[in-house]
């Protein structure tokens, strides 16, 4: 069967014919480029969006602990008193083993309550420097105090985290009359302190370099603690400071406007019954 010259020649005209259409499109789809171009962009944005949004909403994968820092606290753990409320009175007091005064460091962190959730450094620190301190020939008794857990003990010693309080705790005397308690406070950088800084509180006795606290808020001596009053006064600050800020100002407002209501009504004088100000005599 012999194809005819014409069905031949019909990809051959119709090809002719769209090139003159398509060069007639060019000008067309040459201004539609810019348009084209910003739809892309708005994919890339919306595809990077949703990108950033679902890094969000997944879970983070977990974070490996530091085994030496792992390790520290786990050795801490078993060195560390906790002082609590309850049981300081008990704990924090000389073994009768101990021959002349029998040193203490307590050492003061918290959370996001009390710390802003920014005593992890210096705890990680603190556990670090607890073992380097139990090496020694006569290492001190350890305890921590939690002013998250712990906030009325806390207020009533007025302690902030993260803090060194380095203490000699005296034996009793024969008569059962009880020695003057040596205190120092040692604060701690929260971001820049080491475990070496910490341990040489106690192996190099930089503790000497800070004067012994002897004011209102001594723990064992002060005047509180002798009359009674820390822990009510602790109680009292405790909660004193979880009322909110808004509740001060409704306070103070409510002081502010009485108090100028009664003034101004205390300026106008007397006034005659028909409620005009009675004239003056």
């Amino acid at each position: 069967m012999r194809a005819s010259p014409l069905l031949l020649a019909l990809p051959a005209l119709a090809s002719a014919q769209q090139i003159p259409f398509m060069d007639q499109l060019n000008p067309y789809i040459e201004q539609l480029n810019p348009y084209i171009d910003q739809v892309k962009g708005y994919f890339g944005a919306a595809k990077s969006n949703v990108a950033s949004t679902a890094s969000s909403v997944l879970p983070a994968a977990p974070s490996v602990p530091n085994p030496v820092a792992s390790a520290a606290a786990a050795f801490a753990a078993t060195k560390v008193s906790r002082v609590t409320l309850d049981n300081y009175p008990s704990l924090l007091v000389p073994s009768t083993t101990s021959v002349g005064p029998e040193e203490w460091m307590l050492y003061v962190t918290g959370g996001n309550k009390s710390c802003f959730g920014l005593c992890e450094p210096a705890e990680v620190a603190w556990n670090q420097s607890v073992g380097l301190m139990s090496a020694s020939t006569t290492p001190p008794k350890f305890a921590l105090l939690d002013c998250d857990d712990q906030g009325v003990l806390c207020a009533a010693w007025a302690l902030s985290p993260p803090t060194v309080i380095h203490m000699l705790l005296p034996q009793p005397l024969p008569d059962q009359s009880k020695p003057a308690t040596t205190v120092r406070s040692i604060n701690l950088n929260r971001t820049t302190v080491a475990a070496p800084e910490i341990a040489a509180i106690h192996l190099q006795e930089t503790y000497k370099d800070v004067a012994p606290y002897e004011g209102l808020w001594h723990p064992f001596d002060g005047p509180l603690a002798q009359y009674g009053a820390q822990i009510p006064v602790g109680w009292a600050m405790y909660g004193f400071s979880k009322i909110p800020s808004w509740a001060f100002m409704i306070g103070v407002s409510f002081i502010s406007r009485s108090f100028m209501s009664r003034k101004m009504g205390a300026g106008q004088g007397p006034r005659a019954p028909g409620g005009t100000p009675a004239p003056a005599s």
